[in-house]
């Protein structure tokens, strides 16, 4: 069985334009050859800090942007190419959650038009059927179908991110990109959205790729993390095998920001040093290299390549024969 989602290669570079002739004067390498695959019912966490790429992924996982290379399957067809008039019957397989969940709602719109608006685009139902349908898609994310008559200011920031999820749901998709979905929202509230999201993965056997720059949260729902830095994905494993053991650097420093309550499991803290380096001019060799603590001069001239370090749990580090 083909995963639902399958990404090989994917590059986006955009390109830096200077003088009056607007000429290219180089790119930046936002995505520079990244490859996953996420099967049904599972939750792929892609994390990472802010600038690493990550939006960029999902914007062109869902064709939001055009990549410069690369391929994209949903369920086995390849949609990389495909024209606007080819990929709208894919476009009801794949939806996604966007960060700010009052951003991403028209606030001209009522709750229940914004839900009921995919459906209508797509020409599915009449309006009794379609309103039926909303106030269902409601009941499911926890709010009262009564509800669907309010503006989007009149809800709390939890209840517009269900909103979202609830237009998310409405074509019934596949696979739903959820793009830091509760990055906004309070602790308290993000636990109800984390919870909300994975029993609606239980009971309709959804796929999820999961976006955030918080480990503690992507521990809760996903299965596998993929860990992202430069525009490059430099260790991918299953989430029990990462927070046990994480082999990249990179990841070490991740884990060890990650507050723990039991002092007798406090990891040995290992803060980044610098900041992120331009995409426009990546350093040489391994990205990584002008903040590891480990670096070699192997480091600063040859790339690491992402390689299979024990079952399952690759890694791009010379440590690890990468």
């Amino acid at each position: 069985m083909p995963p639902v989602l399958g990404v090989a290669g994917l590059r986006k570079h955009f390109p830096v334009r200077k003088g009056l002739l607007r000429r290219v004067v180089g790119q930046v390498r936002a995505v520079d050859g990244v490859s996953f695959e996420i099967a049904e019912g599972e939750t792929l966490g892609l994390v990472g800090e802010s600038g690493c790429g990550k939006s960029t992924v999902a914007r062109a996982v869902l064709r939001l942007i055009e990549p410069s290379a690369g391929t994209i399957t949903l369920g086995g067809a390849d949609i990389t190419h495909l024209g606007k008039a080819a990929l709208r019957p894919h476009r009801r397989q794949m939806q996604i959650i966007f960060q700010d969940p009052f951003a991403s709602l028209n606030p001209r719109m009522s709750a229940g038009a914004i839900v009921a608006e995919p459906l209508k685009v797509h020409g599915i139902g009449d309006a009794r059927e379609r309103d039926e349908r909303v106030a269902s898609l409601f009941a499911q994310v926890g709010l009262r179908p009564a509800q669907r008559a309010n503006f989007p200011h009149q809800f709390s920031g939890g209840q517009r991110q269900r909103i979202c999820i609830a237009r998310a749901l409405a074509l019934e998709p596949h696979i739903m990109v959820a793009d830091e979905p509760v990055s906004a929202l309070d602790v308290s509230i993000q636990a109800q959205v984390i919870n909300l999201l994975m029993d609606l993965q239980q009971e309709k056997r959804l796929s999820y790729l999961f976006i955030a720059h918080d480990l503690a949260v992507v521990e809760h729902i996903a299965q596998r993390i993929a860990v992202m830095y430069l525009g490059k994905i430099v260790e991918h494993a299953e989430t029990r095998s990462l927070f046990r053991q994480p082999l990249h650097p990179y990841t070490e420093a991740l884990l060890a920001a990650v507050p723990i309550p039991n002092p007798k499991l406090r990891r040995k803290k290992r803060l980044l040093q610098g900041d992120v380096p331009s995409p426009i001019n990546p350093p040489p060799g391994c990205a990584f290299h002008t903040r590891c603590p480990y670096a070699e001069p192997r480091c600063r001239s040859e790339a690491p390549q992402l390689r299979e370090a024990s079952s399952g749990h690759l890694v791009s580090c010379h440590r690890h024969g990468g």
